[in-house]
């Protein structure tokens, strides 16, 4: 009797198994600061069954066998600039850290010019190879960039706005990190949303709903807020010109791509500040708390914020705007 429950046990535990790790996905952009380590990352994702690398670099085939020694129970293959199609066809979820990395003095309209024209061409790969993924955008300028994504869907005639993302959750990991630290707690514990955008004062942490419940005092609140908003800057000037946030933006990315497949698994309550086409601002794309299920985005959650965080959405939403629509012009002019 004991055997045979066992047997029923396991069986029930392998079909978990199996029905959890269900994913082809790819990350485009594998060989560069964020990509290598976003790779290893999904390669240890017990979700993934299947994973692609692509990137321009002659050398990613070899990351991708690097990758592919790990025993985890996915596989991994390396494709280089002319095997777009191949490393995207089938898959479920892209996760996109391709563009150049910011260096000290550089905005990120700076990056807007190269990194544009590299999130296009990646998204049209996406178009014809696997229309129905779930596409997450990480090459800055977000607040650009995942306009020009949907522009592109939309030409393509393949836009589903429950399956375009862009990955603010480096402004949330930040915010939990630093207050945390603040109040001396596990940041594992603590929880911040994070909404509006994903770049300088478009990033506006809701400080007055930390879980658990915390106060500051004005000076505390001003300082905590400035230090979420230019945490990228934080980073660049303490690496002195040799990158960005690549590995805290990894581990961000592959957080968030996790809670994309829990939802399209089926789980239930996974709810994460990402940045979407939303109705909830005038801003036609904004960073607010998503509800993911098994279609991509299922509910977009409306902004909860005290009279001091209005008045940072207010003031920031003329520079979100804009953003956004350098990334419309950018699509109808190439």
């Amino acid at each position: 009797m004991l055997s045979a429950m066992r047997a029923v046990s396991r069986a029930a535990s392998t079909a978990a198994q199996q029905q959890r790790r269900s994913f082809r996905c790819s990350v485009l952009g594998a060989a560069g600061g964020i990509g290598q380590p976003l790779s290893l990352l999904m390669k240890l994702n017990p979700r993934v069954t299947s994973l692609t690398c692509y990137d321009v670099a002659p050398f990613v085939p070899g990351v991708g066998v690097d990758l592919s020694h790990i025993n985890t129970g996915s596989s991994c293959i390396g494709y280089g600039k002319d095997d777009l199609k191949k490393a995207l066809d089938g898959c479920d979820v892209v996760v996109i850290p391709a563009g150049v990395p910011r260096k000290p003095g550089m905005t990120r309209d700076d990056l807007f010019n190269i990194n544009a024209g590299i999130v296009k061409t990646l998204v049209e790969g996406c178009a014809d190879a696997c229309p129905n993924a779930c596409i997450l955008i990480i090459s800055n300028p977000v607040n650009s960039t995942v306009p020009i994504a949907s522009e592109v869907l939309k030409k393509k005639g393949v836009y589903n706005p429950k399956k375009l993302f862009g990955v603010t959750t480096l402004d949330v990991v930040r915010a939990r990190t630093f207050v945390a630290n603040a109040r001396n707690r596990d940041p594992a514990l603590v929880t911040v949303p994070v909404v509006g955008g994903h770049a300088g004062t478009t990033i506006v942490p809701l400080l007055s709903q930390a879980q658990p419940h915390t106060t500051f005092t004005d000076e505390e609140r001003d300082a905590l807020t400035h230090r979420i908003m230019f945490g990228g800057d934080e980073v660049v000037k303490a690496k002195d010109g040799a990158g960005s946030a690549t590995l805290s933006m990894a581990y961000a990315g592959a957080e968030f791509a996790d809670k994309v497949m829990a939802g399209l698994s089926g789980e239930a309550c996974i709810t994460e500040c990402t940045f979407v086409e939303s109705s909830i601002t005038e801003a036609k794309f904004f960073s607010s708390p998503v509800t993911l299920g098994k279609e991509g985005v299922e509910t977009i959650h409306d902004v909860v914020a005290n009279d001091h965080e209005k008045k940072l959405i207010a003031d920031m939403m003329p520079d979100l705007l804009a953003q956004a629509e350098k990334g419309f012009k950018f699509v109808k002019e190439n």
